[in-house]
């Protein structure tokens, strides 16, 4: 079988197919062996030394059993180990599956069984999963990889499979999404060199995780491609941690989500520290930014945030804010080699100014759901992806982004944007973050209901009627909350998406 290659645009030369190869011919060739690319704790990993490791853990992996095309479940922590397990499976012509470690048993048994896989590569805790399959945990992975010598990679094509990725589950059960092995340096050429302009002199904070789409990309495509490094952490790191870590590492570009944002202004307010001097921007996705947080979070950072919309089924963005166009408030328009449309219910473009549904075509886009052809069908229609995003296009070709459609809340026959209603609730100074939805009461009926949590406890009973009393000045009577319920947190998916299917059913 023949080695595909690729055209490596930057240096002129073909590159092979196979990802892992890839990589570590771009990192000797560039002479970046003894560069950092990695820094985890105290420890600095370099290029040259992990792809000398993933050859070698390809190795203890096939010894386990694993061939090309069988599925690899790695549930793992940030770290070293994932990294070097995703490369090594890729080595191997083997396809990883990336699961999130923190998720329920049940939702890790789900994937590991929809995917087949062979093999179960764990971090700790989670010894007890995955019983009725071959498992291996990331303490052993990296002790066998220490006597092991390195594997030879196996011949792929741009176009063989790399990556099974899992929706987030906003909407109910979560759907494998397949990539390959061209999609990575596309992520990087489109979006981290040429909006980015990544160099490798670039460190990475993401607060976003290596097993989502967006931390995929931030912490271990854009690093491993430009020569530059990331920082990793096996935790969601708090405002504290995010400070200190971006001090010691010289962090300078820092990703995250605007919930994530929103907890670094409130843990101190707006105005610029010390500890972000080397920060040169900061990159919002996952959710919409708030109005005013972007302000708030240029003035702490003392750097612009650039906003960018993505989703699994592109791998990464692809409609992005850039350091030539920044528009605050909007996610940019589209990245280059993507075309997006604005459709109407009927599938019918719509003007400039009007709302309508994200569809969008692009170079990295999914072949389909795995084992869900009916789904793919609904969802990929002649070449293009029904985000379910609802956006309006500006006149200076920016996307601002106006929430899911399936967010849409129907209320005695009129249709109601949450996030409008949201907005006007936010802008109290005691609320900290608010959920509306539609809950269906005893009688059958749907009512609209905000659910609040204070921004600090609330001593006199007040916030609830002054919430209530401001949406009756600032909205149409139709779309005021019947209540207001104060809560300790709202549901969300571990990338701070909020589960608003869960936020339907009144309490979770």
């Amino acid at each position: 079988m023949e080695t595909d290659t690729r055209l490596d645009a930057e240096a002129g030369t073909q590159m092979p197919g196979n990802l892992a190869a890839q990589l570590a011919d771009l990192a000797e060739r560039r002479g970046w062996a003894a560069r950092p690319a990695f820094h985890q704790g105290h420890r600095v990993w370099t290029h040259g030394e992990v792809h000398a490791l993933a050859a070698r853990t390809a190795t203890v992996l096939a010894g386990h059993g694993v061939r090309p095309g069988d599925r690899v479940v790695l549930a793992l922590p940030d770290g070293i180990a994932w990294v070097t397990a995703f490369l090594a499976t890729a080595r191997l012509g083997a396809v990883a599956v990336l699961v999130n470690p923190e998720l329920p048993a049940a939702d890790q048994a789900f994937m590991a069984a929809d995917t087949g896989a062979v093999l179960c590569v764990t971090g700790p805790g989670l010894e007890d999963r995955f019983a009725d399959r071959p498992r291996l945990g990331a303490d052993q992975l990296l002790a066998l990889t220490a006597t092991a010598g390195p594997a030879s990679a196996y011949p792929v094509d741009a176009h063989s499979p790399l990556y099974v990725q899992y929706t987030s589950g906003t909407t109910g059960r979560p759907k494998g999404v397949l990539h390959t092995h061209g999609d990575p340096k596309a992520y990087h050429d489109l979006i981290g060199r040429r909006l980015l302009r990544i160099t490798q002199d670039d460190v990475t904070l993401s607060v976003s995780k290596l097993y989502f789409a967006y931390g995929f990309g931030n912490a271990f495509v854009f690093p491993l491609f430009s020569g530059s490094s990331a920082v990793l952490v096996d935790r969601r790191p708090t405002p504290a941690a995010v400070d200190e870590l971006v001090a010691r590492h010289r962090v300078t570009l820092l990703y995250s989500v605007p919930s994530a944002y929103a907890a670094l202004v409130a843990d101190r307010g707006s105005g610029h520290e010390a500890c972000f001097a080397s920060v040169r921007a900061a990159v919002s996705a996952g959710e919409g930014m708030p109005d005013g947080l972007g302000r708030q979070v240029t003035e702490l950072l003392g750097a612009p945030v650039l906003e960018q919309i993505g989703s699994t089924e592109a791998g990464h963005a692809f409609c992005a804010n850039s350091f030539d166009h920044n528009h605050p408030g909007t996610v940019g328009r589209p990245v280059p080699g993507f075309e997006v449309e604005l459709r109407d219910r009927a599938g019918r473009p719509v003007e400039d100014g009007a709302e309508g549904e994200l569809w969008v075509r692009g170079p990295t886009l999914t072949p389909g759901y795995l084992n869900r052809p009916e789904e793919t069908d609904r969802t990929l229609v002649g070449g293009w992806l029904a985000t379910h995003d609802r956006a309006r296009r500006e006149h200076d070709g920016t996307y601002r982004h106006l929430g899911r459609a399936d967010d849409m809340e129907m209320v005695g026959g009129i249709t109601v944007s949450p996030l409008e209603v949201e907005a006007v609730l936010r802008g109290h100074p005691a609320v900290k973050e608010v959920a509306v939805a539609a809950v269906t009461d005893g009688t059958g009926a749907s009512r609209l209901r905000a659910f609040v949590v204070p921004a600090a406890p609330d001593p006199t009973g007040a916030l609830q009627e002054d919430l209530l009393r401001l949406a009756r000045e600032r909205l149409a009577a139709f779309k005021v909350p019947r209540s207001v319920s104060l809560v300790p947190s709202l549901p969300r998916t571990p990338t701070g998406k909020l589960r608003r299917h869960l936020v339907r059913q009144g309490a979770w």
